[in-house]
């Protein structure tokens, strides 16, 4: 045990060592070996978290502090490490695509003049995240919560002479302190009634205080856990980019394509997914706190999913794509579906990273080019990003056989028969979402690979396949994107997570898919005469009719439903919402805080006033200093008599 306690040190160590020589001495060994560094220790990193993942497999679970970093009073704060079957597959998933995501960079970010700084920038990034993965208590997870959110800020902005860059990276920044300011009144309500930050401690007490009630505004009561649920979501909201607080991540492409990648696919954004799987002892306890989770996710899935549609930037189409995904994984946690929601999140994991490294790789082929008006007929020149790509594609519209499909059948399958309020709702959003997901991720397959090439002579004389250290990736991310779906009778319906995960008798939707499952054959069998199934090859026959048989229908349809085209394009105007009234709001009181508070109360009042005061006096005192007898004998008989009238007074 000692020895796998080293070996648990070593995952996340390894990375922040590879950060910090990069960061600190890259400039003194140079720009190959910042990226052999870094890549070897990320290498080390996955070796020693599949080596975690066998043993935890074995039945070796650890739950231990490493050292207390301060005490108050009774309260302990400590860095201590749960290592389960939750935490396992998260090391395993995060080290991996990470990995893969360093190699790509040394293709992307070839000749960039922050290059060490970037390889430094996303190995502080996986150690964050791994922190935050492996934390057996509230602090430890706080600390890889922030620190994830700051990496990204460093990376979203890491062309910082970029002002839409710039903005970009404030705009994360301030959208996830909005979540974190709940996620962390939602830890601070669970020190105040448990006493402890310990994940142990804190969920073996859950169910004693599950009647109890919290007065957040006094006379109205809420329920504790109900409280707590929801201002840990509130936090998971910011971080995974639920509504309303989504507007950050379209945004975030502003960075670095592998960055895209690491972000949307296995980091920053599914730390809020894990985070509520980890908390299911709590939110078992709070059905309100589920049917939030079940309403804003369907919401996420279906009006993101819609506006990809419209979108002609190719890492848009695949940001608001994972928008829509992460809304299907909150859908299965408000369905009490744990393991279905961690299910997506490791296949949407391998074939969302694909996706953002396939359009990378398109990018690097088109000059930095990312309008797929300008692309098409790229298939003969870039046949193994196509290839990987749509294949990627298949498994994001959950094509029966590959790995999307599986999760996401699953959580579709998890909300029909959750019986939550708010769960056929959800059901709706999610069942229609398969329709529109089919459309918009195949109209960028066919703008960006099909028909006449659109772009001009000399870059199509330019075009190429990328360099291997591109494609390989992108290979080795897409065996997982086709193939880890078939994991799911395990992962869903075995003994899979054991007690790292917890459902509550009365939430059956898991049992009650069990029952009906016959295995990975009989799913694919019984999928082609299911809904979601002919609504995804909906999607897809629409997809191919408006941009390879009538290519002039889709704009058409725009002029004729301009105003719908027009609120999908300006994003249900929430950006322009949020300037209004937060920005516009904050500038209008500053405004006023400047002029009637600074200048009139603070200038006018206090500082001129006192001195207009002083002049008064100055100019009064004059006039008794005329130098003139009968002046100074008039000012002494006044002086006597309030002399002579306070002393009668006081007698």
């Amino acid at each position: 045990m000692i020895e796998m306690q080293k070996l648990y040190l070593l995952v996340p160590m390894a990375p922040l060592v590879g950060a910090l020589i990069a960061g600190l001495f890259g400039r003194l060994i140079g720009t190959v070996w910042s990226h052999r560094i870094t890549i070897a220790l990320m290498f080390v990193c996955l070796t020693a978290s599949i080596a975690v993942f066998i043993d935890v497999f074995k039945g070796n679970i650890y739950n231990g502090s490493i050292y207390t970093w301060m005490t108050s009073g009774v309260t302990h704060f400590e860095i201590g490490f749960l290592i389960d079957q939750l935490s396992a597959t998260m090391m395993v998933v995060v080290s991996f695509v990470s990995l893969m995501v360093h190699i790509y960079t040394i293709g992307y970010m070839h000749g960039d003049p922050g290059y060490q700084r970037f390889f430094s920038y996303i190995s502080l990034f996986t150690f964050s995240m791994l922190m935050l993965v492996m934390a057996n208590n509230f602090l430890q997870l706080f600390f890889g919560w922030e620190a994830v959110g700051l990496v990204s800020y460093l990376l979203i902005g890491f062309w910082y002479t970029r002002p839409t860059a710039i903005y970009a990276n404030l705009k994360a920044f301030l959208v996830n302190r909005v979540g974190d300011f709940g996620f962390l009144l939602g830890i601070g309500i669970v020190l105040m009634y448990f006493g402890t930050l310990d994940y142990a401690t804190v969920f073996a007490q859950a169910p004693q205080m599950a009647t109890q009630t919290i007065e957040i505004i006094p006379g109205l009561p809420w329920m504790l856990m109900s409280a707590i649920c929801i201002f840990l979501f509130i936090g998971a909201m910011g971080k995974s980019a639920q509504f309303p607080l989504h507007v950050w991540l379209p945004d975030s492409m502003e960075g670095p394509t592998p960055i895209s990648a690491l972000i949307h696919a296995a980091t920053m954004v599914t730390a809020g997914i894990f985070m509520v799987a980890r908390m299911s002892p709590l939110f078992e306890l709070s059905d309100t706190a589920l049917s939030v989770m079940l309403v804003i996710g369907g919401i996420t899935t279906l009006f993101m999913a819609l506006v990809a549609i419209v979108q002609n930037d190719i890492k848009r189409v695949v940001a608001y794509s994972t928008l829509s995904q992460l809304g299907y994984m909150t859908v299965a946690l408000g369905a009490s579906a744990y393991s279905a929601a961690i299910f997506h999140l490791m296949t949407h994991a391998f074939f969302k990273a694909a996706l953002f490294l396939g359009a990378g790789s398109v990018i690097i082929a088109m000059h930095h080019e990312q309008d797929m008006r300008k692309m098409g007929g790229l298939k003969k020149y870039m046949p193994i990003t196509y290839w990987t790509m749509f294949f990627a594609a298949l498994a994001n519209t959950g094509f029966p056989g590959l790995s999307g499909f599986f999760s996401k059948d699953a959580i579709i399958e998890a909300v029909h028969f959750a019986d939550i309020p708010g769960a056929n709702f959800a059901y709706l959003c999610v069942l229609i979402t398969v329709f529109v997901t089919a459309f918009y991720t195949f109209r960028m397959l066919f703008m960006t690979f099909h028909g006449e090439p659109r772009m001009d002579q000399h870059t199509k004389e330019h075009i190429h396949e990328s360099p291997w250290v591109v494609t390989l990736p992108l290979i080795v991310l897409v065996i997982p994107a086709i193939s880890a779906g078939w994991l799911i009778e395990s992962m869903l319906f075995g003994d899979y997570f054991g007690s790292a995960i917890q459902i509550g008798s009365l939430h059956e939707a898991i049992s009650k898919m069990s029952a009906q499952f016959h295995g990975v054959w009989g799913m694919m069998t019984h999928a082609l005469t299911t809904m979601p199934f002919w609504f995804l090859l909906g999607g897809i026959f629409t997809a191919w009719y408006f941009y390879m048989v009538k290519t002039d229908l889709p704009g058409k349809i725009q002029q004729i439903f301009k105003p719908i085209y027009t609120l999908l394009e300006r994003k249900y105007y929430i950006d322009e919402f949020y300037s209004w009234f937060f920005v516009g709001g904050v500038h209008a009181m500053g405004r006023g805080l400047w002029k009637f508070g600074d200048v009139k109360i603070i200038d006018g009042f206090f500082v001129n006033g006192t001195a207009r005061v002083v002049v008064w006096t100055a100019m009064l005192m004059r006039r008794f200093q005329s130098g003139y007898i009968y002046h100074y004998a008039f000012t002494m008989i006044v002086g006597v008599f309030v002399l002579i009238s306070l002393w009668l007074y006081r007698t």
